[in-house]
């Protein structure tokens, strides 16, 4: 399984325990529900997006429109469910029939996040058959271009004389954002105020009015942004090659390495057969270049977990998350 610049690789008991969990079985047996496939799609798929339009999933979902329409042969139509941080789109979603019409976006840590510190978040983790990962973002840490912050070092100075009142935005509630920046007031000893937006086309706009001090965001807005944000950080392992210019965190003193997976899922009950078909068209666009191109010089990292791949670094993210949480005392 191919790992990003920003994946922790656990240990093997992680993959022992998951396979003895059955968890394995999340990926596609192409034999079971085979007669619900035959023929499909027969119709358009709607394509939905749980958050507002302008974001990484519009973003990536634009991009994959017109080759996954060549690839099943019909149209693609992608709408919008925001609310809740996704949680709305993904409540919705499994109640929504298993025909494989209807996908939905679906991003890490999001949807492990969300159900373990919601008891109403409306959905469970397990209620998603993620059918695929196509592309993952670091986070990233932006201030306004006019900012008299310049560097990390100003941040957190910043944040240490005034606590409390460094106000940081990002996309959605008990998000890849939201635990990147307790992540960051953790380890560099900071009181820091996350405030949520449904996504991060309106949290760009609360940065750019000054609404917020500073977004923790991902590394596609700030090419999107060019010179109206100053990036002063990155949660990457290293540089990134579309961002050299652009530090990392953990070249300015602080182990933060995370940020977002983006894939579709369907309602747990669809046919494997169906998955199957739809795994086998996200595979072959990511394997157009012009389309892995374009990701990447937009700051997307190109990915390729199947269903199986998928459940398993949901587990590994899960692993990585609670100890973090325990430790800020968000949960038991």
């Amino acid at each position: 399984m191919r790992r990003t610049v920003f994946a922790r690789t656990m240990a093997p008991i992680l993959a022992f325990g998951l396979l003895a969990a059955g968890c394995s079985s999340g990926g596609p047996t192409p034999s079971a529900g085979a007669g619900a496939a035959k023929g499909y799609p027969k119709k358009s798929i709607k394509y939905v997006l749980p958050f507002d339009p302008g974001g990484e999933s519009d973003i990536t979902a634009r991009l994959q429109q017109k080759p996954l329409q060549d690839i099943l042969g019909t149209n693609v139509v992608v709408s919008y469910k925001p609310g809740a941080g996704g949680a709305l789109g993904w409540s919705e979603l499994t109640r929504t029939s298993p025909d494989g019409y209807t996908i939905m976006g679906s991003n890490l840590p999001h949807i492990i996040l969300q159900p373990l510190l919601r008891a109403n978040a409306g959905y469970k983790t397990s209620d998603l058959k993620q059918v695929y990962i196509f592309e993952s973002t670091p986070n990233a840490l932006l201030v306004p271009a006019d900012s008299p912050i310049k560097t990390l070092d100003d941040f957190i100075a910043a944040a240490k004389k005034d606590p409390g009142a460094m106000t940081v935005g990002g996309s959605g509630e008990d998000s890849a954002n939201w635990i990147g920046t307790l992540d960051l007031g953790d380890k560099a000893g900071v009181k820091l105020t996350y405030t949520p937006f449904t996504g991060t086309g309106t949290a760009i706009p609360a940065l750019l009015g000054n609404h917020v001090k500073a977004l923790m965001t991902y590394t596609p807005q700030i090419a999107q942004l060019g010179d109206k944000v100053r990036a002063i950080a990155v949660a990457a392992d290293k540089r990134m090659t579309s961002l050299p210019d652009v530090p990392t965190f953990k070249e300015q003193g602080f182990d933060i390495v995370d940020g977002a997976y983006r894939g579709v899922s369907v309602p747990k009950a669809t046919p494997d057969a169906i998955v199957q078909k739809l795994v086998a068209a996200f595979k072959k666009a990511n394997s157009d270049p012009t389309l892995v191109q374009k990701f990447e010089k937009l700051g997307f990292v190109v990915e390729n977990y199947g269903p199986t791949e998928a459940a398993q670094l949901t587990q590994e993210r899960e692993a990585v998350y609670g100890p973090l949480l325990k430790k800020l005392k968000i949960i038991k």
